[in-house]
């Protein structure tokens, strides 16, 4: 390896990595209610790494929805099947509509495992939504209490148990509403592109505690809304052949979360495969 400005053989350097990266660390992740979810498949790839995961679940959101509730002690178990070493799950259950809620979680999360490492806030409010001109001021705000506020109060309650400056992840999950139109969702869609556009300006502010900020944008990840009779009309949309699952954006989440991101703040990235809109 050679330094660039002087053409003289860098240091030798371990390029190893660590097979568990996230070990002795631990991780608040919000939504984590269902075996088919970006959060589940977040929590056991977080697990893997070595981390403790402290679970948040609302399973009456997941009861007024088509797919339905998994039962969340399975879901647990299944998070609790990837531990490594002494690492720990611990849960709770909460309502992120309500304005304490994100403190509560973040309380109940300190409570448990005594400090928070990285927070991933990837609770969403689905369906409740239309096309302008057949939305209501109650379902805006619904969506801005669940998908905007919720993640915003909780990266604030975090900073506030993180007082001292020392490496942090802040991680939000947007929905790629500025790459294309999201038909029917313009609630959903205004929601997560708050997330977006103020993703550089906490980065901003919390750079000088240690704390990094990114935004996820999943892509069209088949969480159980999506099927076969979809897939014939979108196949020419997707080159590499299926629709996105779980664990792709999982494993970026993953890595954003780990010393290995460590020069990556600020930025919204887009983990789509290729999709073509």
């Amino acid at each position: 390896m050679w330094c660039n400005d002087s053409m003289q053989p860098a240091p030798a350097t371990d390029l190893s990595r660590d097979p568990l990266p996230l070990r002795g660390r631990n991780v608040l992740i919000t939504g984590v209610s269902r075996w088919a979810g970006i959060g589940y498949a977040t929590a056991c790839r977080m697990a893997a790494y070595g981390a403790s995961v402290f679970c948040h679940h609302y399973a009456p959101h997941d009861r007024e929805q088509s797919w339905g509730a998994d039962d969340i002690s399975l879901v647990l178990d299944g998070v609790r099947s990837h531990l490594v070493g002494d690492a720990q799950v611990a849960d709770v259950h909460a309502d992120l509509a309500d304005p304490t809620g994100p403190d509560q979680v973040m309380q109940a999360a300190v409570s448990a495992m005594g400090s928070v490492d990285a927070l991933v806030c990837n609770q969403a409010l689905s369906g409740q939504d239309g096309a302008l001109g057949e939305l209501t001021a109650t379902q805006l705000d619904r969506h801005w209490a669940v998908n905007a506020r919720a993640s915003i109060l909780l990266a604030q309650a975090y900073l506030r148990q993180h007082p001292d400056a020392g490496a942090g992840s802040i991680i939000f999950l947007t929905s790629g509403q500025g790459l294309g139109p999201m038909p029917g969702e313009v609630a959903y869609a205004a929601a997560k592109a708050a997330l977006a556009g103020i993703t550089a300006t906490l980065s901003e502010q919390l750079i000088g505690r240690g704390i990094r900020v990114n935004t996820v944008n999943p892509g069209p990840v088949d969480t159980g809304y999506l099927g076969p009779e979809l897939w014939k009309d979108v196949a020419s949309m997707f080159p590499l052949g299926r629709f996105g699952e779980p664990d792709d954006p999982a494993r970026l989440i993953a890595w954003l979360s780990t010393d290995e991101a460590s020069w990556i703040t600020g930025q919204t990235i887009n983990t789509e495969g290729g999709f073509r809109r």
